[in-house]
C-alpha cells in the first residue's frame, strides 16, 4: 500500500550535456523551453496538468544576465500564465533544493503536480570567467582570492586535508576519474561520451594531464557543461490517477522515500576547523546520507546505486567513506575492490556522474533524480545496474556549504 504522504516521480528529461547552446545560437530561455517541453512529452502530460513550477539554478544572473527564471515557465507556453513558480539556489544543490520545495508542496497538500526543472548556460564565457562567475559559493572576498580557479583549490585542499588525517595515494583519484569518463560511454546524453583517452591521460604527466590547481589535476574534474533536466513529481493520488489511466501498477512508480539537508559555514576553513575531532571530514554530509536513509527506513545493504557529486574526483573520494561504504579514511579500498563500478558491490555514478556526464551546476540535483527514475524503472540502458530498487543521490554545494541527499526508489 502507497504512503499517501509520499511523492511519486512520473518521469522526466534530460538535455544532451555534450552541446553548447551558445554555438547554437540560443539562450537560456531557449533551454528552459525544450526542456519543459521535452519533459511533459516523456510523461504525456499537458501543461495544464501541471499545478506549480520549481527551477534549480546557480549563476544565470553572471553568466546570461538573467533571473527571475521562473517567468520562462509562460514564456514557453501561454497556459502556464498564472502557474505559480520559483527558483532556488544552493550553488551545485541548487536543483536539489528546487526537488524539495517540490515535495514540501506536494506533501503540504497545496498541489498535486509539480514540474522542477533545473538549468544552466555555462559555456557562453571564456574559462577564466566562468570560474570567477562559479566562485561566487565560496566565501567572497574571505577565502581563495589568490586562485586563479576557486573549486580546484578548494578540492586540493581537500586532498591535503585527507592526506594529513589519513594518507591518500592520488592513483586512487585518478582511478575514480577513469571508472566515470568509462561510464559516460555508456550514456547517451554525456558530455564526454565521445572522448578519447590514452595510457597518459590518468597519470600524473604534467602534460597529458596538467594540474590546474594545486593536487587537481585535468583528469579530476568535473566538466564545465550547458545543460537542463526536468521532472513531474505527484502526490500519491495524483500518481495513482496516472498510473490507472496508463495500466500500470502504482507500485511500479518511484518515489521519494527519504531526504536529508544540512548546512555548514559557507567557509571552507571554518569547515575544518570544526570537524577536527570528528570522525568525518565533513559531519553535515554524513548526517545528511544519514537522515535520507533513516527517513527512508533503509540501509546501506538496501541502496543499489548512488549517483554522488563528483564536481572533483577528490567529493567522490570523500563521499565514499561518508556514504559508509568504508571506515573514514579508508576509501580507497573500495576503489581498489571495484566496489563502485558497475557490477561492483554499490555502482556509484553509472552515469558518468559530473566527471563524466558534464555538470550544468542548477541541473545536476535533477539530473540525478531523473536518473534515479530510470534505474529504479530499468529504462537506464546501456548503463542500467540489474536489480536497481533504491538509489541515493548525494548532491553537495560548494564546499559542502549545503549537502541534500535523496533515496528514490520502489
Amino acid at each position: 500500500m502507497a504512503d499517501r504522504s509520499a511523492v511519486y516521480i512520473l518521469g522526466g528529461w534530460q538535455s544532451d550535456f555534450a552541446r553548447n547552446w551558445a554555438r547554437e545560437g540560443l539562450e537560456i530561455a531557449d533551454g528552459f523551453g525544450e526542456a519543459l517541453r521535452e519533459g511533459l512529452d516523456a510523461v504525456d502530460l499537458e501543461p495544464g496538468d501541471i499545478e506549480v513550477g520549481h527551477v534549480g539554478n546557480f549563476v544565470g544572473d553572471l553568466f546570461a544576465g538573467q533571473g527571475l527564471l521562473g517567468g520562462f515557465f509562460a514564456m514557453t507556453d501561454d497556459r502556464f500564465d498564472g502557474l505559480p513558480t520559483s527558483r532556488h539556489e544552493a550553488a551545485c544543490a541548487s536543483g536539489s533544493l528546487a526537488l524539495l520545495a517540490a515535495c514540501a508542496d506536494i506533501e503540504a497538500g497545496r498541489y498535486g503536480t509539480a514540474a522542477v526543472l533545473g538549468l544552466e548556460l555555462m559555456r557562453n564565457v571564456p574559462g577564466k570567467t566562468a570560474a570567477e562567475h562559479l566562485g561566487a559559493a565560496a566565501w567572497h572576498g574571505h577565502e581563495y582570492g589568490d586562485a586563479t580557479y576557486v573549486w580546484p583549490r578548494a578540492f586540493s585542499d581537500l586532498t591535503d586535508e585527507y592526506d594529513r588525517r589519513y594518507g591518500i595515494d592520488e592513483r586512487h583519484l585518478r582511478r575514480i576519474s577513469e571508472i566515470n569518463f568509462a561510464n559516460g560511454r555508456r550514456n547517451p546524453n554525456a558530455q564526454t561520451r565521445n572522448w578519447a583517452f590514452d595510457n597518459l591521460s590518468f597519470s600524473d604527466d604534467d602534460t597529458a594531464n596538467p594540474p590546474i590547481e594545486g593536487r587537481t589535476r585535468k583528469s579530476d574534474c568535473g566538466q564545465v557543461t550547458d545543460g537542463a533536466a526536468m521532472v513531474v513529481l505527484a502526490s500519491e493520488q495524483r500518481a495513482a490517477d496516472y498510473a490507472r489511466k496508463r495500466g500500470v501498477d502504482l507500485d511500479t512508480l518511484p518515489r521519494v522515500k527519504g531526504w536529508g539537508h544540512r548546512s555548514s559555514p559557507i567557509s571552507y576553513a571554518r569547515k575544518i576547523a570544526n570537524s577536527a575531532d570528528a570522525p568525518y571530514v565533513f559531519p553535515q554530509v554524513k548526517r545528511a546520507i544519514d537522515d535520507a536513509r533513516e527517513r527512508a527506513g533503509i540501509g546501506l545493504d538496501q541502496v543499489d546505486v548512488v549517483e554522488t557529486h563528483d564536481c572533483f574526483s577528490m567529493t567522490e573520494y570523500m563521499a565514499i567513506d561518508h556514504l559508509g561504504l568504508t571506515a573514514p579514511g579508508d576509501s580507497w579500498k573500495a576503489v581498489e575492490a571495484g566496489d563502485i563500478e558497475i557490477g561492483g558491490r554499490l555502482p556509484i555514478n553509472p552515469s558518468g556522474g559530473l566527471i563524466g556526464c558534464g555538470h550544468p551546476v542548477g541541473a545536476t540535483g535533477v539530473r540525478m533524480a531523473l536518473d534515479a527514475f530510470k534505474q529504479t524503472t530499468g529504462t537506464a540502458g546501456d548503463y542500467q545496474v540489474e536489480g536497481a530498487r533504491n538509489v541515493q543521490t548525494l548532491n553537495i554545494g560548494g564546499s559542502t556549504t549545503t549537502t541534500v541527499s535523496l533515496v528514490i526508489g520502489v
